[in-house]
């Protein structure tokens, strides 16, 4: 019998075409808590599904002056995801309690707040300085500028709560900063 984890695991890869980001999140959770159970398992590897069914006119991250960090975008992307996720779980005959649970857990996964949405946020940032620097310095830095990827970067490490997460990070944080800023100083355009 697949377990829901699978499912879930099948339901991402299918709809993302795979993600390390997403992938990695999983394994970064299993560091920081290693008895996380399977509902924190399946919230880690689906925080991020809203992205695969965004719309290709969302432009809530860049017209914002905060970018990725601005409430509206963060309210959506935690809603839509934890919504997509609920009905998924119901259709694969999950509980009220799972359904609520994984729910809670990615309607969170930005911000934080209770102790277990606060590991899927810090292993969210963990997946996303090892695994998401070079996409934004080559790609998203033509679409946001160097101030959006810098506040980006800037906020991934910040809010970071755990102390094993916060060492584990400060060297890609760092790394990241120091590569921001040589493409900013020799002249690069961020158009």
């Amino acid at each position: 019998m697949t377990s829901l984890y699978q499912k879930t695991e099948e339901f991402v890869n299918k709809v993302t075409g795979g993600s390390r980001h997403l992938e990695r999140t999983v394994y970064w959770l299993k560091e920081l808590k290693p008895d996380a159970n399977e509902l924190m398992q399946i919230a880690a590897l689906s925080h991020d599904i809203e992205r695969a069914f965004r719309d290709k006119n969302y432009d809530k991250v860049s017209a914002n002056d905060k970018g990725y960090q601005s409430d509206e975008h963060l309210s959506h992307h935690q809603q839509k995801g934890a919504e997509i996720m609920a009905q998924f779980l119901k259709e694969q005959g999950a509980s009220e309690e799972v359904i609520n649970k994984v729910y809670s857990l990615i309607l969170k996964h930005e911000v934080g707040g209770d102790e277990d949405q606060n590991l899927i946020k810090d292993a969210d940032s963990l997946s996303f300085l090892e695994n998401n620097i070079e996409i934004f310095l080559t790609e998203q830095i033509k679409k946001m500028g160097y101030e959006k990827v810098l506040n980006k970067f800037n906020w991934m490490f910040e809010r970071i709560t755990n102390i094993k997460a916060r060492k584990i990070a400060q060297p890609w944080y760092d790394e990241a900063i120091k590569k921001l800023k040589f493409l900013n100083e020799n002249g690069t355009s961020y158009e």
